[in-house]
């Protein structure tokens, strides 16, 4: 009898535990871009709160040595203007090179010609601030600065994904 009391009582603080636990859905579209100081290429300051404030927003964290990232960033490059007239969304891609590297970012954004805001992140302030761990790593923020869509990595096919999730948005 008392084993099964045992089980009775772990089942149900398993299903209270559960029931408090938010679902990624759920937790992503309550998080807020946080407010942290950047500089674009030209050393202009920029406020990422307020990076959401005219239409969805994409944010697209990447550094000059990431293979996967440069890739991402490149097929986005070919389909964003598409995806601007169709959405109005804007791409923010923040670079996480640090003082060694981030010479080399505007040399690799003007060279591909990227119709991008790049912003300087090389301290990591705003990427530990957003859960970053590693790179590339996806944002999708809405009209009110919620995140409602985040993917890590890139694989051939992930922006088709990523413009799916700008379709929702957009037809909200």
């Amino acid at each position: 009898m008392k084993y099964f009391l045992f089980l009775f009582l772990t089942a149900l603080f398993s299903l209270a535990v559960r029931a408090q636990e938010p679902t990624a859905e759920t937790s992503l579209s309550q998080k807020k871009v946080p407010s942290v100081k950047l500089v674009d290429m030209s050393g202009k300051a920029v406020n990422t709160a307020e990076l959401t404030l005219n239409g969805p927003v994409i944010i697209s964290f990447w550094a000059t040595w990431c293979a996967p990232c440069k890739k991402e960033l490149n097929t986005i490059h070919e389909l964003y203007e598409d995806w601007v007239e169709e959405t109005g969304v804007t791409l923010i891609a923040i670079a996480i090179d640090d003082e060694k590297t981030k010479s080399q970012v505007a040399v690799y954004v003007n060279g591909k010609a990227w119709d991008y805001t790049v912003l300087m992140d090389p301290n990591w302030d705003f990427k530990r601030a957003m859960g970053v761990n590693n790179v590339p790593h996806t944002f999708l923020v809405d009209n009110n600065g919620n995140i409602v869509y985040s993917h890590n990595n890139y694989a051939p096919g992930d922006e088709e994904k990523l413009y799916q999730e700008l379709l929702k948005l957009s037809a909200k």
